[in-house]
C-alpha cells in the first residue's frame, strides 16, 4: 500500500486483512486488493498528492522549486540532464 502512497502502520494493515481475508487464512486475492485500493484511491484528495509531490522537490522549504531542487531530484532518480535542459523545463512549467 505504501507503493501507491498509503502510509499504513502494521495494525492498520492487519485490520484490512482481518476485514477482507476470505476463508480465515489471512489471505487476500488480487480482486480483493484491487477493490480496496480502488476505493481508497478514489476517496483521497488529489491536492494532497500534489502537495506531497511538491514537498519532494522543495527540500529547502522555500515554497518554490529551484534549479538546485530540480537538479537534486534528477540526480536521485538517475536522470543525467544538463542544467540547460533543467532550466528549459522550469521555464516551460513556471506560470509566473
Amino acid at each position: 500500500m505504501r507503493a501507491v502512497g498509503f502510509d499504513m502502520n502494521k495494525a492498520e494493515v492487519l485490520k484490512v486483512l482481518r476485514d477482507n481475508a476470505k476463508g480465515g487464512h489471512g489471505l487476500m486475492e488480487f480482486q480483493d486488493i484491487a477493490k480496496i485500493m480502488s476505493e481508497r484511491i478514489l476517496a483521497r484528495d488529489p491536492m494532497d498528492d500534489l502537495r506531497r509531490a511538491f514537498k519532494l522537490f522543495d527540500d529547502d522549504n522555500t515554497g518554490n522549486i529551484s534549479l538546485r531542487n530540480l537538479r537534486r531530484v534528477a540526480k536521485e532518480i538517475g536522470d543525467r540532464l544538463e542544467d540547460d535542459e533543467l532550466q528549459a523545463m522550469m521555464e516551460e512549467f513556471d506560470l509566473d
